[in-house]
This record gives structure tokens, sequence and C-alpha cells, in this order.
């Protein structure tokens, strides 16, 4: 019961986390912000959290669960261009969410951040499964010609620059529509 309260405790954490951070950004987010918004003090907060450090990792993985249904990252074998369509309409419905890892990703690439780490994995894990999916779409070669590897970090760069553009515009980008207008690019001529 103790246990089940604690990660309960956890979770309404994580969330205000994502929240403070989507409003103010990963530096301008203090753990006393994200305490306040949960009725706790900040030393109350260290109990489940010791670092910043070790709360933005916590957020990282929970956005990482919500893509993959509760899960860890998908395996690479799950996935399907269709299914990704349905992942970037499911992220439309959640700017929020959308809005935190943005912000943490951009941030990322400064030297010293502590999700650099964390991003520079994730990528590259993405990648090899964007490549799986489209090798399972297309086999060896796109109709383009192009490998899954060369076209893998294409279709990644697509999705991500997409939420940005919509976050900035949501009213003159519709990333759905976007997406799907990019999956028949890939898939080409008569498709």
């Amino acid at each position: 019961m103790a246990r089940a309260k604690s990660e309960e405790r956890r979770g309404e954490i994580v969330r205000a986390a994502v929240e403070v951070i989507a409003e103010r950004g990963y530096r301008g987010a203090s753990l006393g912000s994200v305490a306040e918004r949960v009725g706790l003090t900040q030393q109350g907060l260290l109990h489940y959290f010791p670092t910043k450090e070790a709360l933005l990792v916590a957020v990282l993985e929970e956005r990482d669960r919500w893509d993959t249904g509760g899960g860890s990252r998908a395996s690479a074998g799950s996935w399907r261009l269709d299914l990704l369509a349905s992942l970037v309409e499911y992220n439309a419905m959640r700017p929020g969410i959308v809005q935190t890892f943005s912000a943490l990703l951009g941030e990322s690439v400064t030297d010293g951040h502590p999700a650099r780490a964390f991003f520079t994995e994730r990528y590259a894990q993405v990648r090899e499964e964007m490549a799986a999916v489209l090798r399972a779409e297309f086999g060896e070669r796109l109709p383009s010609g192009l490998t899954p590897e060369q076209a893998a970090p294409l279709l990644t760069a697509v999705m991500d620059g997409l939420q940005y553009q919509w976050l900035l515009a949501p009213e003159s980008v519709d990333m759905p529509a976007a997406f799907r207008s990019f999956l028949t690019l890939l898939r080409g001529p008569g498709a």
C-alpha cells in the first residue's frame, strides 16, 4: 500500500514537472516550483527525486512510456508507417507534452545539459527503429532509391520538425496532415 502511494505521488510530481518545464524550460524550472504545484516542500520533493536531473530523467522516461502505450520504447518490429501517423495525430492532442519534449530537446544540445546523453542515446535508437519500419514497408530500397538507413534520419527529422512548426503556429500547420503528405512522398508515385 505504501509503495503504491509512493508511486502515485511520484507520478503527480512528474506530471507537475512536465507542466513547469513546458512553461519555463528545464533551466528555468526549479524543484521548488514543482514541489509547490504538488503541495510539498522542496525537501519533501527530494525524498522522491534526490536531484533535479533525476526528475528530468523521470519526465523523459514517462513521455516515452506515453508514446509507447505504457511500455518501454517500442520494439522496432512493432511500428508501421500508419502507426507513426497515428502517433503524430495523438501528439496533436497533447500540446503540453510535445512542448515539454521540444523544449528539453532544444536545450539538450548545449554542452553539459543533463538530458544530452538521454537524447543522444534515444535518437540512435529511434533511427534504428525507423530504419526497421522503413525496411518492413519497402524492403532494402525505398521507391526513391534510398536505403532505410539513409531515410531513417529524415523520417525522424520530419516528425520532430513538424512538432516545432505546429507548436509555433498551430493554426497554420496541420501536423497530422503534413505527416501524411510526407508518407505520400516516401511511398512514391502511384502509392
